[in-house]
C-alpha cells in the first residue's frame, strides 16, 4: 500500500464528493451517499469474508492501510459527509468536506515526507502545520479570515486528537465551526 496514492485519491475523491454536494439538490446527494454506504457495506463485508470482487478488491488491496477493514477509509467519508449532508446547510456541508478532504490529505502527506516532531497519536507537527496552512489557504477563498482561521484551527486540533477516524470527526467540527462563525 502506498500512503502517498491513497492520500491523493483521498483527496480527489473527497474534493469530487464536495463538488457533488454543491452542484446537486440535496435529496439526490442523500440518495446516492445512503445507496453509496450500502453497497459499500456489502463489498466491505464481502472482501472481509474471503471474496474477490473483480475491479474492487485489487483497488481496495492496493489503497487500504494493513489491518483494516476492507475500504474503512472511503466508508468512514461517505458516513461523514452523509452526516454533515442531514445536519448542515449545504453550503456548509460542501466546505466541511472540502476541509476534511485537505486537511487529511496534506497532513498526512506532509507528515509522511517532513514529519519529524511527533506530538500526538504518531502525528506530526510538520503535517499538523501543513494540514492547517493549506486549509487555510483554500478556505479562505470561501469565508473571511477570521472564520477561516478558526475553522481550520478547529479542524486541524480534530484531525490531531481524534480517539476515533477523522473522516467522522473532521468535517462535523468543520461544519459546527462554520455554522457558528458565519
Amino acid at each position: 500500500m502506498h500512503e502517498s496514492l491513497r492520500q491523493v485519491v483521498h483527496l480527489i475523491f473527497g474534493l469530487g464528493i464536495a463538488g457533488f454536494v454543491l452542484l446537486f439538490d440535496r435529496d439526490l446527494v442523500l440518495s446516492v451517499l445512503v445507496l453509496a454506504l450500502f453497497a459499500g457495506f456489502i463489498l466491505s463485508d464481502a472482501i472481509s469474508r474471503g471474496y474477490t470482487i473483480p475491479v474492487v478488491s485489487p483497488i481496495i488491496a492496493g489503497l487500504e492501510r494493513r489491518d483494516a477493514a476492507p475500504g474503512k477509509g472511503a466508508l468512514f467519508f461517505a458516513l461523514g459527509a452523509l452526516f454533515c449532508i442531514a445536519f448542515f446547510a449545504k453550503e456548509v456541508a460542501f466546505m466541511g468536506l472540502v476541509v476534511l478532504s485537505l486537511l487529511d490529505s496534506v497532513t498526512t502527506l506532509a507528515g509522511v515526507r517532513f514529519g519529524r516532531t511527533r506530538i500526538y497519536n504518531h502525528k506530526s507537527l510538520e503535517g499538523t502545520l501543513a494540514g492547517f496552512a493549506a486549509t487555510a489557504i483554500v478556505l479562505s477563498l470561501l469565508v473571511p479570515p477570521t472564520i477561516t482561521l478558526a475553522t481550520a484551527a478547529a479542524a486541524a486540533v480534530a484531525e490531531l486528537a481524534s480517539p476515533v477516524d477523522d473522516n467522522l470527526v473532521v468535517p462535523v467540527v468543520a461544519c459546527i465551526a462554520l455554522t457558528l462563525l458565519l
